[in-house]
């Protein structure tokens, strides 16, 4: 039998029965809306999770503090102090699946513009690594090299309230780059110079400043390369008195924190666990994230079962939709037989009558589905929004939670195409085992 017949006498039966061809078809229509709604909320609800997370800072990030609070044994919190220096660091360089890893020092800063006056926190790192760590754009000026690290970063409102006390009256000024001429000096309470004189002040000479983003740690810090920050302070450290310099020399040693950068956020769990090992305790959000993850997980997983079952009684409806043409058509089925039809033919009919009903019923889905999943991005917003909360995110105003992937449309006609071959896979073998003779005494 040739295929352009085979496909004839195929849809020509599908049209015998139109209103139950049409039930059937409603059937698979349902079940693929179904699939492909749920996984769209699924995938919508665990996206805006994930960006409200971003939001918050790498989830790939992994801080070690020299002073810490943890639970003991008997879930009570306890501060833990660590030394944190190069050793350490080389250590953690040396661990699988870590990507970058940096000291950080924090000291707070006096920044002076004439009489004009601010404080701010300087964040020194390894220059190095700032690419590694997902640094953003610059509104002004470039980043610090290895060659060029005498560069001081803005953070993008790190320059607000700049002011001074003249009598009882405060007044302010906004700073202007191109013009205004900035000092900083460190804010360590250590002696003043044995000058008199206030212990260091450097010249900002050269600068750049973050564009504005959604993440607070560019805001009101600056930043600055470790190794010029190092040969700075041993500048200011020399300015001060006998004690209180191999005091700051001494504080070069050890750092407040180290940030460490993973490959892969799979993988932070298992590098926390080997910098545990060392000896030393550690933070990262996916320590509070993973089990919201682990939820929105199954939350996809229960909505992909919810279609699944759509499907499955599409499936049904098919296989019963088939079987009872097999039973009108027995006649039909023995004459094709006495006629010289080979045995593949007639199961290729059937099956391709059965894979027809599902590549319409799952192609009416998929247009349907996206119609329905912009009325629910449009209306049903609040509702789908609440179901964020159940995995510790938060509703998000005009967020799309109903998002279908580009691959979901193909995946859900295929496996339609496929539920209606497999389901009449059984009723197509059964038809090839009617008796010819028997088959030309039914009256059907």
């Amino acid at each position: 039998m040739r295929i352009s017949d085979l496909i004839k006498m195929g849809l020509r039966n599908l049209g015998r029965r139109k209103a139950r061809t049409a039930l059937t078809v409603i059937g698979v229509i349902i079940g693929t809306i179904s699939i492909m709604l749920m996984v769209a909320i699924g995938q919508g609800l665990n996206y805006n999770f994930e960006q409200q997370i971003m939001e918050n800072g790498s989830m790939t990030i992994i801080n070690i503090y020299t002073n810490s609070w943890a639970p003991d044994e008997n879930g009570e919190y306890q501060q833990y102090t660590q030394k944190l220096d190069d050793g350490l660091i080389q250590q953690i360089r040396d661990i699988k699946h870590v990507r970058a890893v940096s000291p950080v020092i924090e000291k707070s800063i006096q920044l002076k513009c004439g009489k004009y006056y601010s404080w701010s926190q300087m964040r020194i790192m390894d220059c190095s690594t700032w690419e590694d760590f997902g640094f953003p754009a610059l509104e002004t000026g470039s980043y610090p090299t290895p060659e060029n690290n005498e560069v001081i970063i803005y953070g993008f409102s790190a320059l607000q309230d700049f002011s001074y006390w003249s009598g009882r009256q405060r007044k302010t000024k906004t700073i202007d780059l191109t013009r205004d001429r900035i000092t900083f000096s460190f804010d360590d309470y250590y002696e003043e110079s044995t000058s008199g004189k206030k212990a260091f002040n450097y010249v900002i000479r050269d600068y750049g400043k973050f564009a504005e983003c959604d993440d607070w740690q560019f805001g009101y810090y600056c930043y600055m390369d470790l190794e010029f920050y190092k040969s700075l302070y041993k500048e200011y450290a020399y300015t001060l008195g006998a004690a209180n310099r191999k005091k700051a020399l001494q504080s070069l040693e050890s750092y407040s924190s180290i940030q460490i950068n993973v490959d892969n956020m799979k993988n932070v769990t298992k590098v926390q666990e080997e910098i545990k090992e060392l000896g030393y305790r550690t933070e990262s959000s996916m320590e509070y994230i993973q089990p919201m993850l682990d939820t929105s997980a199954m939350l996809q997983k229960v909505f992909l079962a919810i279609g699944a079952v759509a499907f499955v009684v599409a499936a049904i409806n098919i296989a019963n939709t088939m079987i009872m043409s097999i039973y009108e058509r027995t006649k039909e089925i023995g004459i094709m037989k006495v006629l010289g039809c080979y045995i593949r033919d007639i199961k290729k009919l059937f099956l391709f009558e059965a894979g027809i009903i599902g590549f319409i019923g799952g192609l009416v889905g998929v247009g349907l589905s996206y119609l329905l999943a912009h009325l629910l991005n449009k209306y049903g917003g609040a509702f789908l929004g609440s179901l964020t909360s159940l995995i510790g995110g938060s509703a998000q105003e005009g967020a799309a939670y109903c998002m279908i992937p580009f691959w979901l449309p193909f995946i859900a006609l295929v496996v339609a195409v496929i539920v209606g071959v497999v389901s009449g896979y059984i009723p197509a073998r059964r038809a090839t085992k009617i008796s010819a003779i028997e088959a030309m005494k039914n009256e059907g």
